[in-house]
């Protein structure tokens, strides 16, 4: 699981617990201005989308995924094992295209997300 604050014009990703052993990340920080959209993401199309190409990270289909993926062309970081808590963000200009990622509660993250 991840937890997401926003600092001024910064956004900060910090990958909780185990889970930066299973991410080989433990956080980062991107630009506010970088957040495209933010949605929330069905069950169903966390666990039957193909992630990438998988450097580093961990995936056990149905259970986790977690680590930076490639996949057409776009860096992608995950960081689900609830689905139910699953949110997409689209970034630009960023170090990573698109975060797939969990998170305590998805509707006030995005709140948060949109005030940036």
């Amino acid at each position: 699981m991840v937890e997401i604050t926003t600092r001024g014009e910064s956004v900060r990703v910090d990958v909780r617990g185990l889970h930066k052993l299973l991410a080989f990340k433990g956080g980062f920080e991107l630009p506010a201005a970088a957040v495209k959209s933010a949605r929330r993401m069905d069950e169903k199309e966390v666990w039957s989308m193909w992630k990438g190409f998988r450097v580093p990270g961990t995936h056990l289909p149905g259970v986790i995924a977690a680590g930076t993926f490639y996949k057409n062309g776009e860096k992608h970081f995950w960081d689900v094992r609830n689905a139910a808590r699953a949110i997409e963000i689209e970034l630009s200009g960023a170090r990573y295209d698109k975060l797939y990622v969990e998170v305590a509660d998805p509707e006030a993250t995005l709140r948060t997300l949109s005030a940036t």
